[in-house]
């Protein structure tokens, strides 16, 4: 999992840094929150984002608001970072798209565990994102067998889009989840294959 640090103070991100990489993160860094929007909006990947309130060219909240207006960003959690902690600047926050607060100074524990459930939920957002896409790809399987099918009328062949005639077994596995096994029907037996034994000599079973 990825943490942007985003702190205008060298010691504080120095700080983050050096207890988030002992816990196995991958650190991005900046200093100001122009920057750490532009890292935000180019996120290709889930991440966890410790934003400074107060930061040069662009506050914390703004660029939590901004970054949540982004379609089809990937999942983040973001965690707001300030000294702040009236009621009215933890509401501002949270409308602003932060996801949690955490005031200054931290306790590095607290911090940690507030990080961790941060990953989870992103991870399990990504899941949840992976889950939708694999049960749409199913239901794009299912509606190719939707409409009309040009079939044959004598040997009941199916045309596909490029205009090649398959056995109706193929054409469906080929375009959906189903599975054939073959048998004959008793009508069958009675019409083709049962002659056909007689023919060769061979005694059918009645």
């Amino acid at each position: 999992m990825t943490v942007l640090i985003a702190d205008d103070h060298d010691i504080n991100r120095k700080l983050l840094h050096t207890i988030l990489s002992k816990a196995g993160y991958d650190i991005i860094e900046t200093g100001n929150g122009a920057a750490a929007l532009d890292i935000l909006k180019n996120a290709t990947s889930p991440l966890v984002g410790l934003i400074d309130w107060e930061m040069p060219e662009m506050e914390g909240v703004e660029v939590c608001r901004q970054a949540r207006a982004r379609a089809g960003a990937p999942p983040m959690f973001l965690i707001l970072v300030t000294v702040r902690d009236s009621k009215q600047d933890v509401v501002a926050g949270l409308e602003a798209g932060a996801n949690d607060y955490i005031t200054k100074p931290f306790d590095q524990t607290e911090l940690l565990a507030r990080v961790k459930i941060g990953a989870q939920m992103v991870e399990l957002q990504q899941a949840l994102t992976q889950h939708v896409r694999e049960l749409e790809e199913a239901l794009t399987n299912v509606k190719q067998l939707s409409g009309l099918l040009p079939i044959c009328s004598y040997c009941k062949k199916i045309r596909d889009d490029q205009n090649y005639w398959e056995r109706v077994d193929a054409y469906v596995t080929k375009h959906s989840e189903a599975q054939f096994s073959h048998s004959i029907c008793p009508q069958c037996y009675e019409d083709i294959v049962k002659p056909e034994m007689i023919k060769m000599g061979v005694k059918p079973k009645e």
